[in-house]
């Protein structure tokens, strides 16, 4: 690991909030395996170290979801991924080797048969990922990221989603600093109004994308093809 990246992973891993779950940081051992925190750093670090340099374009979301990031380390990129059970998306486009999942198998408190067997699956995840591909992008000519890199949850639910704070996406915005210092400029791609206007208001350059959920796939991948053949 280079230094910048090894600084930007101490960064991440430095954060704690309030109704947030670090996924660089925390662990819970009712969800997660024992090694969860350095396995996810580890998966986190040779993401980026495949795409610094290479990436054309780096598209950023909102916040990490329970059923992705959370558990995977990676933004917009779930467990189903990263253990080969997609149909879409393998671990070797991520990482270039065997991924390796964080939640528990035997977790009395992951209640669904999927999520056991498979590993936890994040829609959004798979819709961003597959329209990226049909772009005609390589896995390493795009990157993830989220204004609010961390998971933020509902008080006494870990495994919810909540809005970010404004007061979050602020100090997250100060994280996607630190990585457009390490990759360079980019053209930015903002998935969703939350993303689009802090950044904006931030004084970035960026192409406003519909955010997939809530019907919004469709429209989000004509908006990112279009994009592209710009």
């Amino acid at each position: 690991m280079n230094d910048n990246l090894s600084h930007f992973l101490t960064s991440l891993s430095a954060y704690k909030g309030e109704n947030v779950f670090n996924p660089w940081r925390d662990t819970d051992a009712d969800y997660e395996v024992a090694r969860a925190v350095s396995i996810r750093q580890e998966q986190l670090t040779d993401y980026l170290a495949l795409r610094i340099g290479r990436a054309k374009i780096l598209l950023i979301a909102e916040a990490c979801g329970y059923q992705g990031g959370h558990f995977s380390g990676i933004a917009m990129t779930c467990e189903r991924m990263l253990l080969n059970q997609h149909p879409k998306v393998t671990s070797r486009m991520i990482l270039c080797r065997e991924g390796t999942r964080t939640s528990r198998m035997d977790s009395p408190f992951i209640t669904k048969a999927a999520q056991k067997e498979k590993g936890f699956n994040e829609p959004t995840d798979s819709v961003v990922w597959s329209a990226c591909l049909e772009a005609g992008l390589a896995p390493d000519e795009f990157l993830l990221w989220n204004i609010f890199p961390f998971h933020p949850y509902k008080k006494g639910n870990l495994l919810t989603n909540r809005t970010p704070t404004d007061e979050e996406l602020a100090i997250g915005l100060t994280y996607t600093k630190e990585l457009l210092s390490l990759t360079g400029p980019l053209p930015l791609f903002a998935i969703g109004r939350k993303s689009e206007m802090t950044l904006t208001e931030a004084g970035f350059s960026v192409t406003g994308l519909r955010h997939p959920a809530n019907g919004g796939a469709a429209i989000f991948r004509a908006q990112l093809k279009e994009a592209m053949g710009k």
